[in-house]
């Protein structure tokens, strides 16, 4: 079969919802929300265009669920259903030509900039490694009445996504995010019944998919973001990221998404875990797909990887082994939206992303730019502009330095301090 015949076959997942083709839209920060966090008709422009370019499946940035705690500026909040008309055309922008939108939700615990929130909440009081506690505040340990009420807020977004005509949700269980730290023994400290042991530390995702699916029903789909692995020193490892899969297929979760990393090793940007790409991952495009291949033997979920893949032929390979059933997109949908449309059609394609490199060590190291430079780009194709193929170094830090100061200085004082 060709590369356009096996990413064009539907995948259709248990509870009968059936997605057009194999490729994935995966989440990345849009800020086009208002400076107060509401959706803007911005967004609805953004995932009509990545509809019509052929993604069978677009996941919306992190849809942020408790206005205190967000993790950039003009993030979205859904807390309550005050703005279902702006997320119902948000909703059927998404699904034009039949195609899937699903909202991520998501918690940044302690990834909350000092610029955004001087008092993030984790599962643990552990602050960042010292070269990034400039930008970040140590946290506060959350009680456990916060915490039952952190879960009936992703249960709230979610259930306000699926009035506004969304397909499904995601929880946001990677990157270093809420989710992810209750799951990592290096941020969740506790010896409560939130913590203590892998099994424990299990406990808070558990309880947020239970809190989803009771308010939602079978019918909804509901996925999640895991990283395979933190690649931080006592933190999360694959083992125990099987072990989590495991359990959440046992409750019955409909689509598992694999990445890594977090903000302090940031390796879903930078390619795997050790910020270089191997060889074998060269050769097969996608960091995470030899992770992925152990998930298959131990479960049968629908899989999503995400994170390297650059031609046709890489994409169709992966889902034609078996080891995906998705093929992922972020940055390279930011630059070329309508890549799915052209592979289908049978067009040969290799994506014209590269790393992003400015010349100064800390911000290349963090991978900083490899989220900024691509928001800015959304931004472009917000405003019925073409998206820019390649960055320009240094001018483009400088510009997203910019817009990310101003923005949170704006933040900070709507909300009075």
């Amino acid at each position: 079969m060709t590369p356009a015949e096996i990413l064009s076959a539907p995948l259709r997942f248990r509870n009968g919802s059936v997605l057009p083709n194999r490729f994935a839209k995966s989440a990345m920060s849009e800020t086009l929300g208002t400076i107060d966090n509401h959706p803007t008709s911005d967004l609805a422009t953004v995932y009509r265009a990545w509809a019509e370019g052929g993604s069978g499946l677009s996941i919306t940035g992190n849809v942020m669920i408790d206005r205190h705690h967000i993790g950039e500026p003009k993030n979205v909040v859904v807390e309550d259903a005050s703005d279902l008309e702006l997320l119902s055309a948000w909703a059927k922008a998404g699904q034009v030509g039949g195609a899937q939108i699903w909202m991520q939700l998501n918690h940044p615990g302690k990834q909350s900039p000092k610029l955004l929130n001087r008092a993030p909440v984790a599962p643990s009081a552990v602050a960042f490694r010292k070269e990034l506690r400039s930008m970040f505040a140590t946290p506060r340990a959350l009680t456990g009445a916060e915490i039952e009420d952190i879960i009936r807020r992703f249960a709230r977004s979610a259930e306000v996504a699926k009035q506004a005509g969304f397909d499904g949700v995601q929880i946001h269980g990677a990157h270093g995010y809420l989710v992810s730290q209750f799951l990592s023994p290096h941020h969740n400290q506790r010896t409560d019944d939130w913590g203590g042991s892998a099994g424990k530390r299990q406990r808070f995702v558990l309880e947020v998919y239970r809190a989803i699916r009771l308010a939602c029903g079978e019918d909804f789909n509901i996925g999640i973001k895991l990283n395979s692995a933190d690649f931080q020193r006592g933190g999360f490892t694959e083992g125990e990221s099987l072990a989590v899969i495991e359990a959440l297929v046992a409750e019955g979760i409909d689509l598992v998404e694999i990445s890594g990393g977090n903000y302090e090793n940031p390796a879903m940007a930078k390619g795997g875990d050790s910020g270089e790409v191997k060889a074998s991952t060269r050769a097969r495009e996608a960091y995470f797909l030899a992770f992925a291949e152990q998930v298959r033997q131990r479960v049968d979920v629908p899989l999503m990887v995400t994170g390297g893949f650059r031609t046709a032929e890489g994409m169709a390979e992966a889902v034609a082994s078996g080891a995906t059933d998705l093929v992922g997109l972020a940055r390279p949908l930011v630059v070329e939206p309508d890549l799915p449309r052209r592979i289908m059609a049978g067009q040969p394609f290799t994506s014209a992303v590269r790393p992003i490199r400015t010349g100064i060590r800390v911000i290349d190291d963090m991978a900083l730019m490899e989220v900024s430079w691509y928001t800015r780009q959304i931004g472009r194709m917000a405003s019925g502009k073409a998206p820019r193929k390649h960055d320009r170094g240094l001018w483009s830090l400088l510009e997203v330095l910019g817009v990310m100061t101003t923005r949170s200085v704006r933040t900070r004082l709507r909300a009075g301090e």
